[in-house]
């Protein structure tokens, strides 16, 4: 399977997902859009997963690539192809598919729980996730809902964690590929939104914890993929 990557700045990487699709022998590919990088053909992949960034889907004044890639990503849609956002890339697929993206009444920074609605629960792709599982989150905005699509998972911070419309495309707001190293280059980064005060914004030494178990977060991740990459390839689509 031919996996491609939109990645927004440098320091938010495909993380664990990269150690996901190696283990599974899939091939990868990427666009830097802060390179100006090309944009792929329909035929150039398989599975197209779009990136974090700090950017919002509405500055495009200050990002003006992401004019080219809001109509990318409308196309992409338009292929019948799966594709996977997170958090910005979740975003930018609800504003594809007619959302509204708006900011969150809190900042969610740090690591919270994230809970599995009840149609999540009986997802083909989310069904064998745990009901409720940690997540790592870095984001202001929030999506609504697109029409058609089915509410997946809420936090106590955002209600709006994760979406799913036609079984093929997936918007999560939250981070479960982050590893110690990507997210000890988001604090590098973007550490200054952490002087914040707000019961929902973590301080860095809480993040970067030498005890958080990566690995139990990342074993979501690997189990929410092959469930998503199982049944693209039942309905046809990979």
């Amino acid at each position: 399977m031919k996996i491609h990557y939109l990645l927004h700045v440098p320091f938010e990487t495909p993380a664990a997902i990269n150690d996901w699709s190696q283990d599974r022998g899939h091939r990868e590919s990427y666009t830097r859009l802060f390179e100006n990088t090309a944009l792929p053909a329909k035929d150039e992949y398989d599975l197209l997963i779009i990136m974090g960034g700090p950017m919002g889907v509405y500055d495009e004044n200050e990002y003006p690539w992401l004019k080219e890639e809001k109509l990318f990503i409308k196309e992409a849609i338009e292929t019948g192809k799966p594709i996977v956002g997170i958090c910005l890339g979740a975003q930018l697929l609800a504003d594809g598919l007619g959302a509204k993206v708006r900011k969150n009444r809190f900042k969610e920074i740090g690591f919270f729980q994230v809970a599995l609605t009840p149609i999540g629960w009986n997802s083909p792709i989310f069904g064998k996730l745990p009901g409720t599982f940690d997540a790592f989150h870095w984001h202001g905005d929030t999506f609504e809902i697109p029409k058609d699509g089915y509410h997946i998972a809420s936090s106590e911070a955002c209600p709006n964690q994760a979406f799913v419309y036609d079984n093929r495309i997936v918007g999560l707001q939250f981070h479960i590929e982050s590893t110690r190293e990507s997210l000890e280059a988001l604090v590098k980064n973007c550490g200054n939104e952490l002087l914040e005060e707000s019961e929902y914004i973590q301080k860095p030494e809480i993040i970067l914890d030498e005890k958080r178990d990566f690995a139990q977060m990342n074993s979501v991740l690997f189990r929410f993929l092959d469930c998503f990459v199982d049944h693209q390839k039942e309905q046809g689509r990979i």
